[in-house]
């Protein structure tokens, strides 16, 4: 193994323990006490089901990792998704610390079936994102064509454009339930219109620059959900 892919190892792995820690913190000082069993359920499930997926993929397709690495506000090229990123990051937080909060006052209490679907479907969203990861090595955390990239048609890009952000959407729509509130569902709104905005400019971009794509994007009808749009 090169000096290359061990650092690009590392910095996956401790990127991941970063995303956990910062969750943690999120969660609990926003609670106001460790006595919060849902987010610690919660924070479980995450972080073995994402540690597997990184797992698998240093170990299958390092090149995924690597454009995965590249992500966030800072890593987007064009303005536009500057913006939008920085605002999907925003309501991501608030769909983490909204939940702890209500926990913290006791704004309103889910039962404990209703918390465990909540994980249920987080996992399901992450499970639909491994298989799209799976499907495709092109699926970077930015907006670009990579050298040599070609239209994906097989596996979930047979049902529907922009199945990883499908997946993405359902584990957040079922966050705040995981977490024992139901007043965190009112952000999940605000996701889905960056979501939309996001994947409506990578179309537009990939129509432009992928060759193949904009007959993909013909031939495949829906772009997010299916028999839905």
């Amino acid at each position: 193994m090169d000096k290359g892919t061990t650092d690009l190892k590392k910095k996956a792995l401790f990127g991941l323990v970063q995303l956990v820690i910062m969750l943690g913190i999120l969660l609990f000082v926003a609670a106001g006490s460790l006595d919060f069993w849902e987010a610690w359920v919660f924070l479980f499930i995450f972080s073995i089901a994402v540690l597997a997926i990184t797992l698998y993929f240093l170990k299958n397709d390092i090149k995924l990792i690597e454009g995965r690495l590249k992500a966030g506000p800072s890593a987007e090229k064009e303005r536009k998704q500057k913006i939008i990123q920085t605002f999907a990051s925003l309501f991501f937080i608030l769909l983490i610390v909204v939940p702890a909060l209500v926990h913290r006052f006791h704004w309103s209490d889910v039962p404990i079936h209703f918390v465990l679907v909540g994980d249920i479907f987080v996992l399901l969203g992450l499970l639909i994102v491994f298989l799209v990861f799976k499907e495709n090595s092109y699926a970077a955390g930015v907006i670009e064509v990579g050298k040599g990239q070609k239209v994906i048609s097989t596996g979930p890009y047979t049902i529907v454009r922009d199945p990883m952000y499908t997946g993405a959407l359902l584990m957040l729509c079922f966050v705040p339930l995981a977490l024992g509130s139901m007043w965190g569902v009112v952000f999940v709104f605000q996701m889905f219109v960056v979501i939309v905005l996001r994947l409506l400019d990578e179309e537009e971009f990939l129509s432009k620059n992928l060759p193949g794509y904009e007959e993909y994007r013909q031939n495949t009808r829906y772009r997010l959900v299916p028999f839905v749009w």
